[in-house]
């Protein structure tokens, strides 16, 4: 799409609001009768017709002729232009303009939500069907209940116990230092902390937030590996120089900011007036919050720890430099271990063959991965609907 193309389509598009508005407001001032509409939705209304004919003939050219033709401006133009004169002429004073515009836009916004959906379904069709082909190669029970993981030993061995419990162990590592830090560090910036205190905190954990996780993973094995080790030598454990529980910590900072600002907003959302009448029940304010504001936060609370679980889960830059990538199957926390999201991104990198087992297992993997998720998001929200309060 060319530069003269998006001018072509922005005059347009403000042509037709000043266009549609002008008549209106001429009906308007012409006559006793009212109009069922204001001027500004005829004019809006008129504006995003010229911008949907235009809009669409732009991509119709591109799709025939290309992105660069020399048609594209004349068609748009063209297109825009007659859906302007159309649109010029149905506006009278009972014309429902604002009735029209609203259905134009809730059409847009259908179109927005089935686009997500769309993808969704694309990217767990695409996963499925290679995920398939990978099945018709190695078994299935092999691939699921298999302990030992080696895709380019000779013969190959897809046994997934060791990356899934390579990744659940970080996991865990990660959910036990974010989610007490994220959620009490919440609780104080919404229950404790003064206002200027606030203004101070949560931007200084939503820094932290935007840090990236390779640097994370510079920090995790040029400084919290040696120290795991060295502290884990000096009481005498045999501690490996990449740890699941040096990626666990690291981790876990990464997302304390995730827990912490999502849980902050969320318990600001609980209406003042349930702490009030729970102080006038006299209750003190730990009470209050232990038992009215976090019963009645504990659906977004548990959304937050579930986007955390699962950025955690898909984490790769800081499991491979603090980690390792040995498929080791253990709970030790000091030892090295892998996981999925790891093993799918070293299957994939360099030159290699699409179709053989070992560029597929990725897919299987990352199918394997997203059923897991899927199955975390629905034993959560089991939980909101089993623990969450109703108030009236």
């Amino acid at each position: 799409m060319t530069s003269w193309t998006l001018l072509i389509i922005a005059a347009l598009t403000a042509t037709g609001f000043f266009v549609g508005q002008a008549k209106a407001q001429g009906l308007r001032n012409a006559g006793t009768a009212s109009l069922h509409s204001l001027p500004a939705y005829h004019g809006l209304l008129m504006a995003s017709m010229a911008l949907a004919a235009a809009g669409i003939t732009t991509l119709a050219v591109a799709a025939i002729a290309g992105p660069n033709s020399l048609v594209m401006p004349a068609a748009a133009a063209l297109l825009g232009t007659g859906a302007i004169a159309a649109s010029y002429r149905i506006i009278t004073r009972d014309f429902r303009a604002r009735n029209r515009f609203e259905f134009f836009v809730m059409l847009v916004l259908i179109a927005c939500s089935a686009v997500a959906v769309l993808t969704t379904v694309g990217i767990v069709f695409s996963v499925l069907f290679e995920s398939l082909a990978f099945f018709s190669e190695v078994s299935p029970i092999e691939f699921l209940f298999g302990t030992h993981w080696a895709p380019t030993s000779t013969p190959p061995s897809f046994g997934l116990i060791p990356l899934l419990a390579g990744t659940l162990l970080i996991t865990f590592i990660a959910i036990v230092v974010a989610g007490p830090l994220g959620l009490l560090s919440a609780i104080y910036m919404a229950e404790y902390s003064s206002r200027k205190m606030r203004g101070v905190l949560k931007p200084m954990l939503e820094i932290l937030a935007g840090v990236p996780t390779v640097v994370l993973g510079f920090f995790a094995a040029l400084t919290v590996a040696p120290l795991v080790r060295n502290a884990g030598e000096s009481l005498g454990l045999n501690v490996a120089s990449e740890s699941a529980l040096a990626a666990g910590l690291v981790m876990g900072m990464m997302i304390v900011p995730l827990i912490s600002s999502l849980s902050d907003d969320i318990i600001n959302a609980v209406p003042q007036a349930l702490r009030d009448g729970s102080y006038a029940m006299g209750a003190t304010k730990s009470e209050t919050i232990k038992r009215v504001v976090l019963p009645a936060a504990l659906p977004g609370i548990v959304s937050a720890f579930m986007l955390a679980i699962s950025r955690a889960i898909g984490e790769t830059m800081i499991v491979v430099m603090a980690a390792g990538l040995a498929a080791n199957l253990t709970f030790n926390p000091l030892a090295a271990v892998t996981t999925i999201t790891v093993q799918i991104a070293t299957l994939l990198v360099g030159d290699q063959e699409f179709d053989s087992a070992k560029t597929l297992s990725a897919f299987a993997l990352g199918f394997v991965l997203f059923c897991f998720t899927l199955v975390l998001n629905y034993i959560a929200l089991r939980i909101v609907q089993r623990y969450r309060e109703q108030y009236d």
